[in-house]
C-alpha cells in the first residue's frame, strides 16, 4: 500500500513539474507562436507550400530554440526541482529511461 501511495505522490510531482514547464515554455514562445499565425493568415492558398513550407518551418525551429533556452535558464535559477523531488521515488528521469531502453 505504501508503494501505491508512493507511485501516487511521485507522479503528482512529476505532473505539477509538468505544467510548470508548459508555463515556462508558452510564455517563451507566445510572440513566436503570434507570428506564425500571422504568416499563415497572410498567405494565399497556393503560397502554403513549397517556400511558404520552408518559412514555417524556419519559424518552427526558431521557436524550438527559444523553448529549449527557457527550459534551460530556469533551470540554471534552480527552479527545477523535478529531479530532487523524485529522489523519493527511488528513480530520476534518467534512471526510468535506461530503463525502458533495456526492456
Amino acid at each position: 500500500m505504501e508503494d501505491l501511495h508512493t507511485a501516487t505522490a511521485c507522479e503528482a510531482d512529476q505532473s505539477t513539474e509538468v505544467d510548470r514547464v508548459i508555463a515556462v515554455v508558452m510564455k517563451a514562445i507566445e510572440g513566436d507562436v503570434r507570428r506564425i499565425a500571422e504568416a499563415l493568415v497572410l498567405k494565399r492558398d497556393d503560397q502554403l507550400l513549397g517556400p511558404g513550407e520552408f518559412d514555417l518551418r524556419r519559424k518552427v525551429l526558431g521557436m524550438a530554440s527559444h523553448m529549449l533556452e527557457a527550459t534551460v535558464n530556469d533551470r540554471k535559477k534552480g527552479v527545477s526541482r523535478f529531479q530532487h523531488d523524485l529522489s523519493h521515488c527511488g528513480e530520476t528521469p534518467a534512471s526510468s529511461s535506461n530503463a525502458a531502453r533495456r526492456s
